[in-house]
């Protein structure tokens, strides 16, 4: 069993070197290409960035081929151009994206207003993983990876929406490839934590502009013979701007079937597609959605400190400028409790999301510290499967909308008026689902700022009986889905869903530079919606209830988990030393960890390298590139001259973090950046021929 990735065989690697010593003499960097080479492929990928990237210096490039593999691209610039404000990672990272994942495209169609909307924010934030989300389950029994990932190339084969990426115009529109590979690797038992695989496949992220926007994890897996008690565990990620969690799950039950036919789904390409409900979201008259969002937005509250519009608790409220990414926190009510709650809310004509509403707002309420009746604002997600297109309850694609939900809060109101008013403003939404945040904030214009907190109710379909007697007879069983936090547009997301015990789960995921924690919140968020059904009837107003807040704990005995659930991350070294220098002037080669690769790879790549430096592993943490410079810190301040290497997808990294090595004073001499089928002794001679050719 081997311990490194199995990956989908691609076509020949073209590796990317740089020379960043040059830089130190005012030069601009050359870069040395090696691989097939089309000329259009280098022409594709500049102009990808000067569309991505408008303000980057304008290079001129040059490009000299000395034989079959082998290619120079220099370039030119005006005087005083600074070349550390060119994207140099991107660069590589186009020039070494695997060309074999698709072939021309087939049609094109315009975006959605949400499309475009999603993918501006993540154009906006790149290298943060935003709009990227993950679902994970556990499979037990036998697995059988050829028929794996048939399937899944199946399922590629048969929706259109998998084989879609959105080209690079001034209006971005999707394309729609006639064939892609699907992007599906699997890792042995014992060669990589989960935990510690998740957030590296997170931080990794997906490009939109890339056909595929969903990616395949397998840990484990076997024929029957090597089971073991250990499950399966399998991790798909996928982008916002293209999928939405509804749509997964539909393709993930296309997948079941497709497996349980020996990995062909019957049948051919689904339609309608997206490209048919963008065409019939042009023909709706917007003019009542207009009418209705203008005059139904009413001004939010004033910011409250330290977190504006967002509930001011001890533990939650603050920035912490030093922290970055997403925290996460989790809570679960009973399955009595979860069915008290529904009974007491269907008792008021509401649904369990109603009430969630209902929480959030005093929530929100309470922190204004308003005298009297004051309106609050936050999102609310919507399915966008609530309109009358034919087929949309069955359509991947990226439909689950944001929208901004409004409503005065008064203290003298009773508990159930707030319910009926809440409930009243979500049928009055639900008739303009299709309707993008975007398109709200236009109509509404000053009526509508910006909302900081998202609320998402989530239904889910579940796997039908039948499929799951098929997996049995296999000796298969299949854990439900659960979606992994997402890092999206707002400082806090609270996500409610039910899991398969029936209970009534809450998953807090936030922005851990705006907000120093969630638990707190989520925590009385909690003893909320545990204490309404006994302690709210007809007649009691929202100031009893704010006054029930008041004398609530929510401290050690509320059960709020702060980071500890799926998926999050155990604190990890930022670096580990796999092989010391043969001499104190040797100098140093930092490799960064490709996601889905484990530890044991560039172990083998260490005992392969001739070279005389000491390789360092650069290994997936929160903090990224300022994180690893600090850790090269000491050999830095020695010194030591500094040559890194990576695969395609990390370039943007790599290169930031040498510009930060430029910047204090270090030595980066060299970059090599190769694709992602690059064995361990592959790599280690293109770092030691990099190397070597250096003064």
């Amino acid at each position: 069993m081997t311990s490194h990735p199995a990956r989908i065989p691609q076509d020949e690697t073209m590796t990317v070197v740089a020379d960043l010593g040059a830089a130190s003499h005012g030069a601009l960097p050359v870069l040395e290409l090696h691989g097939s080479l089309d000329t259009a492929r280098v022409e594709a990928a500049l102009d990808s960035i000067a569309i991505r990237h408008p303000d980057a210096p304008a290079w001129r490039p040059a490009l000299e081929t000395h034989g079959p593999g082998h290619h120079t691209l220099r370039f030119t610039a005006d005087a005083g151009a600074a070349h550390s404000d060119f994207p140099l990672g991107l660069l590589a990272d186009l020039l070494t994206n695997e060309p074999a994942s698709c072939v021309l495209p087939a049609r094109r169609a315009a975006a959605t207003p949400l499309q475009r909307e999603l993918l501006a924010d993540a154009d906006a934030h790149p290298g943060t993983g935003r709009q990227v989300e993950q679902l994970a389950w556990d499979w037990h029994g036998p697995l059988d990876t050829e028929r794996f990932t048939a399937a899944w190339r199946s399922v590629f084969d048969c929706e259109s929406v998998l084989r879609t990426a959105f080209d690079d115009g001034p209006e971005p529109g999707i394309v729609v490839h006639d064939k892609v590979e699907p992007e599906v690797v699997r890792l042995a038992h014992g060669t990589a934590d989960w935990r510690t695989l998740v957030e590296r496949d997170r931080s990794r992220g997906l490009d939109p502009r890339r056909p595929g926007p969903l990616r395949v994890t397998v840990l484990g897996g076997g024929p029957v013979m090597f089971a073991t008690a250990t499950p399966t565990r399998v991790l798909l990620t996928y982008h916002h701007a293209l999928l939405d969690g509804w749509s997964v799950r539909l393709l993930l039950r296309e997948f079941y079937r497709a497996y349980l036919a020996g990995g062909l789904l019957p049948g051919g390409e689904r339609r309608p597609d997206m490209g048919d409900y963008a065409q019939w979201l042009t023909g709706q008259y917007t003019a009542p959605a207009q009418d209705f969002w203008s005059r139904s937005v009413p001004p939010g509250p004033a910011p409250a400190p330290g977190a504006p519009g967002l509930p001011a608790f001890p533990a939650f409220t603050g920035t912490d400028t030093s922290a970055t990414g997403s925290g996460r926190a989790r809570l679960r009510l009973t399955p009595e409790e979860t069915a008290r709650l529904a009974t007491w809310a269907a008792g008021w004509g509401a649904a369990e999301s109603t009430v969630l509403q209902a929480v959030w707002a005093l929530l929100l309420y309470r922190t204004g510290r308003a005298a009297g009746a004051a309106p609050v604002r936050f999102c609310t997600t919507v399915s966008g499967r609530g309109i009358l297109f034919d087929g949309v309850e069955r359509l991947p694609g990226a439909l689950c909308n944001p929208q901004p939900l409004s409503v005065v809060v008064d203290p003298r109101a009773t508990v159930p008026s707030l319910l009926a008013e809440l409930r009243d403003r979500a049928l009055d939404m639900a008739a303009y689902e299709w309707v993008s945040a975007g398109q709200i904030r236009s109509w509404a214009k000053d009526a509508l700022a910006p909302a900081d907190s998202l609320l998402a109710f989530e239904t889910r379909p579940r796997i039908p009986d039948d499929v799951e007697c098929e997996l049995a007879a296999l000796g298969v069983h299949v854990e439900p889905p659960e979606t992994l936090s997402a890092h999206t547009a707002f400082p806090l997301t609270l996500v409610a869903h039910h899991d398969g015990a029936g209970r009534l789960v809450l998953t807090a995921s936030y922005d851990q530079a705006r907000l120093a924690d969630a638990a707190e919140v989520l925590a009385y968020s909690v003893l909320l919606l545990r204490e309404l059904p006994d302690r709210a009837g007809e007649s009691t107003t929202v100031a009893q209830v704010l006054e029930l807040l008041s004398g609530m704990s929510a401290g050690p005995g509320s059960g709020a988990g702060r980071g500890g659930g799926a998926g999050e991350a155990a604190a990890a070294p930022a670096s580990v030393v796999l092989r010391p220098a043969a001499h104190s002037g040797a100098g140093t080669v930092a490799l960064v960890q490709a996601t889905g690769t484990p530890s044991s790879f560039y172990e083998r790549l260490a005992r392969a390298y001739p070279g005389p430096e000491e390789l360092v592993l650069l290994c997936p943490v929160p903090g990224g590139a300022p994180a690893w410079y600090c850790a090269l810190g000491p050999r830095i301040d020695a010194g030591r001259q500094v040559a890194f290497g990576g695969f395609s997808g990390d370039g943007v990294a790599v290169y930031e973090i040498a510009r930060l090595v430029a910047a204090h004073g270090g030595r980066p001499r060299v970059v090599v950046l190769t694709g992602a089928t690059a064995g361990a002794d592959e790599l280690a001679r293109m770092l030691d021929s990099a190397t070597r050719r250096l003064p």
